[in-house]
């Protein structure tokens, strides 16, 4: 009996370390995985008194889709983009991105933004427009038939 005991022991530490080695191994393929992934970069979009402008948008040259911010915080953050071509641009060290960043009554900017390893945070602050509402005068084009139209009851 006692021989028994000892040997579903053993086979029980066995199988608790090879799980544990399977755990360990798995969690560096995780970590291995993660290197691939790309470098987070973070757009905030804010106007001249630092509020958030919830309709910016955000574009890389490359790809034809605009990235939406965050309505209430104005901040975009992506490590990748996928292009058209279906090939993937990761953010990695030392990369130049160029964006173009847009909204309603603003100003786009263009900017460019070299990557770093850590803390990719860049902050834009569009300038609004400009916009002199003045009222037209329609002109009054009469052509060969049209008559003044003549008031009833005079």
């Amino acid at each position: 009996m006692g021989r028994r005991k000892a040997m579903k022991g053993l086979r029980g530490l066995c199988m608790g370390l090879a799980m544990g080695l399977g755990l360990a191994a798995s969690q560096t393929a995780d970590a291995g995985g993660q290197k691939d992934e790309g470098v987070n970069v973070r757009i905030t979009v804010m106007d001249e008194t630092e509020t958030p402008i919830p309709t910016a948008v955000v574009r890389h040259p490359d790809e034809a889709d605009r990235r939406r911010v965050n309505s209430v915080t104005g901040v975009w953050e992506d490590s990748i983009l996928y292009l058209p071509d279906g090939s993937e641009l990761r953010f990695v060290p030392g990369m130049t991105l160029k964006f173009e960043i847009s909204a309603p009554g603003y100003i786009t900017q263009v900017i460019q933004y070299d990557v770093r390893k850590r803390n990719n945070k860049v902050e834009i602050r569009l300038k609004e427009m400009e916009i002199e509402e003045e009222e037209i005068d329609e002109p009054l084009i009469q052509f060969g038939r049209d008559r003044p139209r003549e008031v009833l009851g005079d």
